[in-house]
């Protein structure tokens, strides 16, 4: 039973989205291991950007730093 988890910054990600994760991230699982999409598990993680980092940096800072222009 593959457990496939998907984890993504909390920025405004669509209901739409994430089901087309869901399906294309099952249907590469069927595409290349064989498995069976029914007993096949995603879950997606929703991660605050203040709880992200890179660098020594919060993904909140860096975004803001993105758009201030000041990267």
């Amino acid at each position: 039973m593959p457990y496939i988890n998907i984890k993504i910054t909390d920025e405004a990600v669509t209901n739409e989205q994430k089901a087309q994760l869901i399906k294309g991230t099952t249907q590469l699982m069927v595409d290349v291991l064989g498995k069976s999409p029914v007993t096949t598990m995603v879950v997606i993680d929703e991660v605050n950007t203040d709880n992200w980092g890179i660098g020594y940096q919060q993904v909140t800072e860096l975004r803001a730093e993105a758009q201030n222009g000041t990267n």
